[in-house]
């Protein structure tokens, strides 16, 4: 079967290479000149198997309330006048139950858990190097109601099997040495030791090889003007380059994908969150981190990526934009000299992307009423996390195989059950709040 992706960041090639070696001919199409050039070029670097939770919670929105106030806050708020903007903010704020919390951080960790084993299979038969390492993640606390709140997730993890290690402030020194000389920062932590860490963006590229010598073809400096769809099924893509046809297609185009899919009346709930990150050359090796820090207080994590630390987090919710704030730059730099004053920040790399997120956190893979047309998009901040297993799903359905974790309900159909069937061509170019097209 010909099968077409829609995006070459980490979701799309992870796909692509999963298709492949299940026998199908493979196209992959992307605006940009290359592999994980948006979302996937600069992220954390963290691979939270986990420390893997849904921004909706239980007192979120009081916490919000509070980070609007300070100044280097978590959450950014750039409100305008957008629907899109405003129904994905209440359908969030719905999800900040204690009942949803613990239903939406199941699935996550399911379909976390499940990438963790594909990663390991993936490394190990293709040899990919991407600056890796698999010493864990550890969430650092520097306030006593943080450990203490840290129960919940606690209690997650125990419930799904996931291993974790509550630690004290002596605790964390032994697993990350270079917080001794900030000790007296800091109380406790939560330790998640099968995290791990890489680049997603070396993963990607080096992945995408992999790909192409099973026979994926990567058409790049193609722009998606729209699905072709006839009496309800997908027949390709439209493109400045003209159609792509295909017998089915996958959908990971990240922030992109609501407006590729709302002329058929899809109304798929991802919007974009924006992170920043900073690459910085380590100049001291003894004050860095050994592998994954969150910083508790910021939402910041701190990852070592070989020679280089990369200081990633924040959510900006301010629509399609790609502006680099210098005041976001001073709370990554705040954060990570506060604790791993061991880089050359002059030196260093500023960035900013868009993740696609869902308001409950769970990424939307799966099929659509169109036939033959499914959707891998929507992980938010754990695209990196989920690619692998994501992909295996995606690949599955697409095979007509049963997927080997339970999935259904990653389906959109979790966010709507009936809409009539599109019967005609759409295409025409779709168009962010920027001006571009995708």
């Amino acid at each position: 079967m010909k099968v077409l992706v829609l995006g070459a960041g980490i979701i799309g090639v992870t796909s692509a290479y999963q298709l492949a070696k299940a026998g199908h001919e493979v196209v992959v199409a992307d605006r940009q000149t290359g592999p994980a050039l948006e979302t996937s070029f600069a992220n954390a670097g963290e691979i939270s198997f986990g420390y893997c939770s849904p921004w909706a919670a239980p007192g979120i929105p009081q916490k919000a309330l509070k980070w609007i106030f300070m100044e280097h806050a978590p959450l950014i708020l750039r409100p305008k006048f957008d629907a899109a903007m405003l129904s994905w903010m209440m359908k969030m704020l719905a999800n900040c139950t204690s009942e949803r919390y613990a239903l939406n951080k199941s699935r996550m960790l399911r379909l976390a858990d499940y990438s963790r084993i594909a990663l390991a299979d993936l490394r190990a038969e293709t040899g990919i190097a991407y600056d890796e390492r698999m010493q864990g993640t550890l969430q650092l606390f520097r306030t006593q109601a943080q450990l203490d709140a840290s129960a919940k997730d606690v209690k997650a993890l125990a419930a799904d099997g996931i291993p974790y290690e509550v630690l004290d402030r002596d605790g964390c020194i032994r697993y990350e040495p270079a917080l001794a000389h900030v000790r007296d920062k800091i109380v406790g932590g939560l330790l998640t030791p099968k995290d791990e860490t890489g680049d997603c963006f070396k993963f990607t590229n080096a992945l995408s090889k992999k790909a192409e010598e099973l026979g994926v073809r990567f058409s790049y400096g193609t722009t998606i003007k729209g699905l072709d769809v006839e009496s309800g099924r997908v027949l390709g893509a439209l493109t400045d380059r003209g159609k792509i046809p295909a017998d089915a297609v996958v959908v990971a185009m990240g922030s992109y994908s609501p407006l590729l899919l709302k002329p058929f009346g899809i109304k798929l709930p991802v919007y974009p969150v924006k992170g920043y990150s900073l690459t910085i050359p380590i100049t001291d090796a003894s004050r860095a981190p050994e592998s994954t820090v969150m910083d508790e207080t910021y939402k910041i994590a701190i990852t070592r990526l070989g020679d280089r630390i990369r200081v990633g987090g924040m959510a900006e919710i301010s629509g399609y934009t790609n502006d680099l704030g210098q005041a976001r730059r001073k709370t990554l730099e705040h954060s990570v000299t506060d604790l791993f004053p061991g880089g050359d920040r002059s030196k260093a790399t500023f960035w900013s992307g868009l993740r696609p997120m869902t308001p409950d956190g769970t990424p939307v893979i799966g099929p659509t009423k169109i036939e033959g047309l499914y959707l891998n998009t929507g992980h938010g901040t754990l695209g990196w996390t989920m690619s692998t297993g994501s992909a295996r799903v995606v690949s599955d359905m697409v095979s007509g195989r049963r997927p080997e974790i339970e999935a259904d309900e990653l389906a959109i159909a979790r966010y709507q059950h009936s809409a009539a069937r599109p019967s005609v061509h759409q295409g025409g170019g779709l168009a962010d709040t920027a001006g571009k097209t995708v």
